[in-house]
């Protein structure tokens, strides 16, 4: 299969096949079958549903007219006061096709919409509710103006759970004949953080090198070190092993490709499966933000990460 088509082919098409988000799909379920809706806010992290519900949305209501009836701007790309005041506006300003009495514009990412843009979609939104509804879909909605939240129902999305990231690859393997065992279902969960387009994205990946997928490829593809490889980073420098850690650290972060950022967000998460009392696990973690913050101001990555295990090491020893 082409790269890339896994997340379009396992895409919902009916309310009743969508993964996670139980309680927003009934809500929104009921203003479908009404045939009559607010505008809509979707707030959340990435790959947990909020495009394939407003497309799920717009196939419910429209039936074959849903593209006619659709409009879907990116706003990360069109992210200007034209796009609002010419496209947006020029489509609203139409009667749907159908029996239902508005048109769909879907703007995803609208956290990315400048200010000015903002305030005319403020104004647009209000104008032309007669013929059109908004649904807006963003990461931060504290990046929404409040006028534009208040004209909206606020909806917000939570990463995939264990269970529901284990149907989808269970679905998945079933449909593409894989052979995917416990181990790599747990693989699979830890990397994507409840994101199930990045599920599909490593898995589409996997199953091109081998139809029997192993947890050291899932690890591999996801550019992701080894819980357990981790974790003997840690434990060598909480018993006071310094050097030894240090090569570890090194070695891993060669293997697998790792920036430095990337190495403390596992090295955080694995703490609290270390061998210590919990307030060394929590000066730890502390220990874990500093280093980050730095990181991010653009300090040197090394420098901070064996300034981390040093710590460790004292931590260790008290």
């Amino acid at each position: 299969m082409d790269s890339a088509i896994w997340t379009e082919k396992y895409r919902p098409t009916d309310f009743k096949e969508i993964k996670g988000q139980k309680e927003i799909v009934e809500k929104i379920k009921a203003f479908v079958e009404s045939k009559n809706m607010p505008h809509l806010l979707f707030s959340g992290p990435a790959g947990v549903g909020k495009t394939t519900l407003s497309l799920v949305i717009a196939k419910q209501l429209f039936g074959e007219h849903w593209r006619q009836n659709t409009l879907e701007l990116n706003a990360s790309d069109e992210r200007g006061i034209d796009i609002i005041r010419v496209k947006v506006k020029d489509f609203a300003r139409t009667k749907a096709i159908g029996n239902v009495p508005f048109k769909l514009i879907y703007l995803d990412e609208c956290d990315a919409l400048t200010k000015e843009a903002q305030q005319a979609l403020r104004r647009t939104m209000e104008n032309y509710t007669k013929t059109a509804r908004f649904i807006l879909s963003c990461n931060y909605s504290s990046k929404i103006l409040d006028p534009i939240q208040s004209r909206c129902a606020v909806f917000r999305f939570k990463p995939l759970s264990r269970e529901e990231i284990f149907a989808v690859i269970e679905n998945v393997a079933e449909e593409e004949k894989l052979v995917i065992s416990e181990e790599v279902k747990q693989a699979l969960f830890d990397v994507c953080n409840g994101d199930c387009r990045r599920l599909e994205n490593i898995l589409q990946s996997c199953a091109v090198l081998n139809q029997k997928i192993t947890p050291e490829a899932v690890y591999s593809m996801a550019s992701v070190a080894k819980p357990k490889e981790v974790n003997e980073v840690l434990t060598a420098a909480a018993e006071g092993h310094f050097l030894e850690a240090r090569k570890k650290l090194l070695n891993l972060m060669l293997d697998y490709g790792l920036s430095g950022l990337d190495v403390i967000r596992q090295i955080q998460k694995e703490i609290w499966n270390l061998e210590l009392e919990d307030r060394k696990k929590v000066e730890l973690v502390d220990k874990c933000g500093e280093v980050e913050f730095r990181m991010v101001e653009g300090s040197d990555e090394y420098i901070q990460l064996e300034s981390f295990l040093a710590y460790a090491m004292l931590v260790g020893r008290k």
